[in-house]
């Protein structure tokens, strides 16, 4: 069935990850590009043992998260001085313009989370933040993997 402005129910299956621009393997899932979504995404970031996001914010959207598997870390704030343990079954919330940066506390096992936004050109919108990322946030997340 297609509606009047031309848009209709899709089922699809990504097969394959792509890479984020905030660093992470990603099934993208419904955005603009796959479905022609105008006003959300829904993807599946997959974080390998280890894994870490670029540190980012999303420029005007805010962001809705939902941890599937493992346990992810998420600092934020304009230092990355605040931090949140996701674990199976937690919701997260993102206002819009906060600057975060997730990780897998794990070294040996995957984590994964299902991540929405009210925007459906997700990546079009991510702002990377290099000058928060560096020896001493690779220091940080090392400390809090060693407290586990």
């Amino acid at each position: 069935m297609t509606t009047p402005d031309g848009t209709k129910v899709m089922i699809f299956t990504p097969q394959t990850t792509s890479i984020a621009k905030q660093g992470m393997p990603a099934f993208f899932g419904v955005s603009e590009n796959s479905t022609g979504a105008r006003h959300l995404s829904l993807n599946l970031t997959a974080f390998g043992p280890g894994g870490r996001a670029k540190t980012h914010f999303h420029r005007d959207y805010e962001t809705a998260i939902y941890t599937v598997s493992g346990a992810i870390i998420l600092l934020y704030g304009d230092k990355l001085e605040h931090e949140a343990l996701m674990l199976p079954g937690s919701f997260t919330y993102i206002p819009p313009v906060v600057p975060h940066v997730a990780f897998n506390l794990s070294l040996t096992e995957p984590a994964t989370a299902l991540t929405a936004r009210n925007d459906a050109r997700e990546q079009e919108n991510v702002v990377l933040m290099p000058e928060l990322d560096g020896p001493w946030l690779d220091q940080v997340i090392a400390d809090r993997r060693a407290r586990g």
